[in-house]
């Protein structure tokens, strides 16, 4: 068993939030994921990304793409937020890494989004630079999960949803997921019992991790298998849904300055891979249950409400 049920049981990971309510519109946050408590620019975790469907303007997985390595904290937050939490992840980064852009190369901050723009004013651009930097700076391994930090908005199937984690172990190796949860009507997850909505479709970040030694290819193997657990739990990936899976192994870490650095390390065998692909799926799924149950009534922007899961009504409709 792990520890925690969450990402943080891979050993160094560490999540931290910001939450953001502020009087009768205001339900935003920032989620901040550390693949390990260093310097991320200087020792790197190898790493990749998997797009589901790309109704999304995540930042930051061209490059993850090309090199298959990550070197900033993945952030989380609302879609109008992206840029003021990049910037302050570059202003986090700046401040221990003076050679950034001027004896070295620049960096690569990687950002995901869903819209939480049913309850909170997301025009209202609440989120600032300094509250991506409370969230790294806050980063622990105790993970709250529910209507905190980038989940503090957002709605699943209808229900309130948000931040959900879990994770497995797969003989001496950890896998873990932590997704921010904001897709689905509730006809999609009760099977009927519910008229279909007006809602607009959605998204979901989410975002594995793994202490066992994965190349860039094998993560992208792996990150693809969260479409298997994200579809457990009823969706189908809607024509305006974003859902887009991170993969990063902390195995290794690469030297900013080193040359061929995937070259050198030893990785898992493809035979033995089939574990991890089970462990990833199962951790998904439980993960998007976890931020329903986990979530509790919200009203927000306009008088929008969104209540809690049911989840006696959801035992009795699938046993």
């Amino acid at each position: 068993m792990t520890k925690a049920n969450a990402l943080t049981d891979v050993p160094g990971v560490k999540v931290g939030h910001k939450t953001l309510i502020e009087g009768s519109s205001v339900r935003t946050g920032v989620t901040a994921i550390l693949p390990h408590g260093g310097n991320l620019f200087q020792e790197k975790v190898i790493g990749a990304a998997h797009v589901i469907n790309g109704f999304g303007k995540t930042t930051g997985l061209v490059q993850l793409e090309e090199l298959g390595v990550i070197e900033s904290p993945i952030m989380l937050t609302n879609t109008f937020s992206v840029p003021a939490v990049t910037e302050g992840v570059l202003q986090h980064l700046f401040s221990r890494n003076e050679d950034i852009g001027v004896e070295t190369g620049t960096v690569n901050t990687i950002v995901g989004e869903c819209n939480d723009g049913y309850l909170n004013d997301i025009r209202g651009l609440r989120v600032r630079a300094d509250d991506a930097i409370d969230a790294i700076e806050s980063a622990g391994t105790d993970v709250a999960e529910g209507s905190v930090g980038a989940g503090t908005g957002m709605s699943c199937f209808g229900y309130k949803g948000g931040i959900g984690t879990s994770s497995r172990v797969v003989g001496d190796y950890t896998v873990g997921v932590l997704v921010l949860s904001n897709f689905g009507q509730k006809e999609d997850l009760l099977g009927g019992d519910e008229s279909k909505g007006e809602e607009p479709d959605g998204s979901i970040m989410m975002i594995v991790g793994t202490d066992a030694p994965l190349n860039e290819r094998q993560l992208k193997r792996v990150a693809r298998r969260t479409t298997f657990g994200l579809a457990r739990t009823g969706s189908y990936a809607a024509y305006g849904s974003g859902d887009i899976a991170i993969a990063f192994s902390t195995a290794h870490s690469i030297p900013h300055h080193c040359e061929q650095p995937l070259q050198r390390f030893e990785f898992v065998r493809e035979a033995s891979i089939t574990p991890l692909f089970e462990a990833t799926v199962e951790a998904t799924e439980e993960a998007i249950w976890n931020s329903l149950a986990m979530a509790g009534d919200m009203i927000g922007r306009n008088g929008h409400e969104r209540k809690a899961l049911d989840l006696e009504r959801l035992i009795r409709r699938w046993g």
